[in-house]
């Protein structure tokens, strides 16, 4: 198996133990992923999500609907869509270099709308800018960008009312 020393580099290494022994090992979930709370139930905030990514360029490639595809094997979930969400330019240019594909199984984002027993609407996702620090190089670059333009988008649908 050809693995690419790349990924595996000091620099990774070296986040890892600084991010452990700064924030303690049970705290990376919670800076790994980015969770906020919608002003709208959850049909609104779907609906106002799925405006916002086609008002920013993007495109909504597939959704998932956990909830349906969980209720037919007989497990009863509250409601989860999994949006995958594509930028061509950004995918593009990652994809043109054979070393930055590395992050290819990362494609495309996606952002998750979700109810919590209380009734609130949560929308969560990767925080993209962490993970792309210990990559550097074009992969950093593009993820960092994605990831300010995905954060623009979640900011217009939170700021929406009922």
């Amino acid at each position: 198996m050809n693995r690419n020393p790349w990924i595996f580099g000091v620099g990774g290494l070296v986040l890892g133990i600084v991010l452990t022994a700064v924030v303690g090992f049970y705290s990376l979930p919670g800076m790994m992923m980015l969770e906020d709370e919608s002003p709208r139930p959850f049909e609104p905030t779907v609906a106002a999500f799925e405006q916002a990514v086609a008002d920013g360029g993007w495109t909504v490639l597939a959704v998932h609907d956990m909830q349906q595809i969980l209720e037919r094997h007989g497990h009863q979930v509250a409601a989860v869509k999994v949006f995958e969400l594509c930028s061509s330019r950004y995918s593009a240019e990652v994809l043109a270099e054979d070393d930055a594909r590395l992050i290819s199984p990362l494609m495309p984002c996606r952002v998750a709308i979700y109810e919590k027993s209380d009734g609130s609407t949560h929308i969560a996702r990767m925080n993209s800018e962490l993970m792309a620090r210990p990559f550097g190089g074009v992969i950093a670059r593009v993820m960092n960008l994605a990831a300010v333009e995905t954060e623009d988008i979640i900011a217009s649908v939170l700021q929406g009312g009922s």
